[in-house]
């Protein structure tokens, strides 16, 4: 699962980034900020941990596991922050862009403005859904291990979102609506599940706990999708 998650996020940034960099050096967009490049080195750590992590306990090194997940404690409060920082500073250059650059940039930016301020409720989202399911997934380390390793992986298929929406090939609702992506968070998460359910035949709690959160919180951003209250409300958020 620690490799499938990490080819899902290789897979959706990987060209994306390649065409973004083209379009850079083109100067027909922006450098990337620095606070891109911060989140991005943080992420792919996380993800490199979570792959080490799940390969000392599989060879049966669990003492070191014990000792290296201690830096998950610094790497995830610092992963949150800096997407914390990222949404605004993407938003900002995209409304900037649209409102106060060369007309060319304002014709081809303005129609974006809506759409970045939807995308602003699946990064609330995942943010905030990413600290709640990886702060049960430490707590629960010491009392309780099958919670604690299923959680870490259900906690890290949230933000993938951002990697799923990049593959412009698969089939998507995006932007009209925001179903498709948690469809298609589902089905990364279904080989553990169906491996887990054939093995132990039953369902276990933390995929209980993930769901009772996980699809509230998804019917939610649903539901303020591209309403008026909503852009009104990411703008105030934003500051414009």
């Amino acid at each position: 699962m620690a490799v499938w998650f990490i080819l899902i996020v290789l897979v959706g940034f990987v060209p994306d980034s390649m065409m973004k960099t083209a379009m850079v050096k083109a100067g027909a967009r922006a450098p990337f900020p620095a606070r891109l490049h911060i989140h991005a080195v943080l992420m792919g750590s996380f993800l490199l941990l979570l792959l080490a992590q799940t390969l000392m306990v599989a060879t049966d090194r669990c003492s070191l596991h014990k000792r290296v997940g201690i830096a998950a404690f610094v790497l995830v409060p610092a992963l949150v922050i800096a997407g914390l920082i990222l949404a605004p500073t993407m938003f900002h250059q995209v409304w900037g862009g649209a409102h106060f650059g060369p007309p060319a940039a304002q014709k081809a930016l303005m129609p974006m403005v809506p759409v970045i301020e939807n995308i602003l409720l699946l990064q609330i989202n995942a943010g905030v859904l990413f600290a709640v399911f990886i702060g049960v997934a430490l707590r629960a380390r010491s009392t309780l291990p099958g919670m604690h390793k299923r959680m870490m992986f259900l906690a890290t298929a949230v933000p993938l979102g951002a990697a799923i929406d990049r593959m412009l090939w698969l089939p998507s609702s995006m932007p009209a609506s925001p179903w498709a992506t948690d469809v298609y968070i589902l089905l990364a998460v279904s080989p553990m599940f169906v491996w887990d359910l054939v093995r132990n035949q039953r369902v276990h709690e933390a995929y209980k706990v993930w769901l009772m959160i996980y699809l509230p919180a998804a019917a939610l951003v649903a539901f303020a999708w591209d309403k008026p209250w909503w852009h009104s409300t990411a703008e105030r958020l934003m500051g414009v």
